[in-house]
């Protein structure tokens, strides 16, 4: 009876320890999402909807909190991080290409991708070149077959500003055709994308380079010649009839991935926890419904594979400034 006893009691000794572990870290109290951005956009939008699924789906007590903290670009929000937040296990802070843009740029001054963990990401908005319904080109090869032979040749129109983030896919997608002279491709800079789409559906320049949420409607229209998305593979529902510039010779991809980063300092139990509570909320059927109302691709990393895609990432908006000398 005293052996039955002490394996009853040591078995019950390593469950409870299983569970301990397995429950090593459980948020408890307020979460705060911070989008660095005033509402609406792209990062008020990942973390209201995120946020939601999480209390919906029970991975969080109570209601996430979204707290708006525009300013430099995100930069506001970072700084807000390292310095204040050090350590926060419950914080989550809304992220994307624009981040790592900026990052790579030094327009974080005194701060890099290192000062931060970056949790994952859940879905991105593929970059896209278009022309009008009637411009001569109808491929992106002979788009930059024209800037081989003249980078002023085509002028593109998009809703960032010189240097960000529509500017570089169109020089991602150049330099990645062989393009020489990169910093002499015309870019003109409007205030958003739809404002660069109208230019180009009315004939005053020759080319889009944005979001493909953005030119959806003119494309079904029949506005817009899409001439590639700049994913991995040909992207579904509508736009399966649409070629990646891979496609056509030209290796570029370029995702506006939307995701998370965390203070540093945080445990390593809570780090696994958001990454695996992220990557349950990206399976799920009520992320995937998100997904189709809002026009979000398929696209998903996390944990260290998320860290090194972004430091990636980074480094490759870095080289590609440089080359174009936005920055030393």
């Amino acid at each position: 009876m005293t052996r039955h006893l002490s394996l009853k009691l040591l078995t019950a000794a390593v469950v409870t320890a299983m569970s301990t572990q397995a429950l090593a870290f459980e948020p408890k109290g307020k979460v705060d999402c911070i989008a660095p951005a005033d509402p609406g956009g792209g990062w008020d939008f990942t973390c209201r909807s995120v946020g939601k699924l999480l209390s919906d789906l029970e991975y969080v007590p109570g209601n996430v909190q979204t707290i708006n903290m525009a300013g430099a670009g995100g930069g506001v929000a970072f700084a807000h991080t390292v310095s204040k937040r050090a350590g926060d296990e419950q914080l989550l802070v809304a992220a994307s290409t624009a981040t790592t843009t900026r990052l790579a740029q030094g327009q974080f001054p005194g701060m890099n991708q290192d000062q931060v963990n970056w949790i994952g990401a859940l879905g991105a908005d593929y970059g896209a070149i278009a022309v009008s319904k009637d411009s001569p080109y109808n491929t992106l090869s002979e788009v930059m077959d024209a800037l081989k032979k003249d980078p002023k040749s085509v002028k593109f129109a998009g809703g960032s500003a010189a240097g960000g983030w529509d500017h570089l896919k169109v020089l991602i997608a150049a330099q990645a055709a062989g393009v020489e002279n990169l910093p002499k491709v015309s870019y003109l800079s409007y205030n958003n994308g739809g404002e660069a789409i109208t230019q180009v559906v009315g004939g005053h320049v020759q080319a889009f380079t944005g979001d493909i949420s953005e030119i959806q409607g003119f494309m079904e229209s029949g506005d817009l010649k899409v001439l590639a998305v700049l994913s991995e593979e040909r992207l579904p529902g509508k736009l399966a009839d649409v070629p990646t510039a891979r496609e056509q010779g030209i290796d570029a991809v370029a995702p506006n991935w939307r995701g998370f980063y965390m203070p540093a300092d945080i445990s390593d139990d809570a780090e696994q926890y958001w990454t695996t509570t992220l990557d349950n909320v990206y399976t799920s059927d009520e992320w995937k419904d998100v997904m189709t109302k809002s026009g979000l691709m398929p696209f998903h990393k996390s944990g260290a594979e998320f860290d090194a895609f972004v430091k990636a990432q980074i480094k490759d908006i870095q080289t590609l400034s440089k080359d174009i000398g936005l920055i030393r």
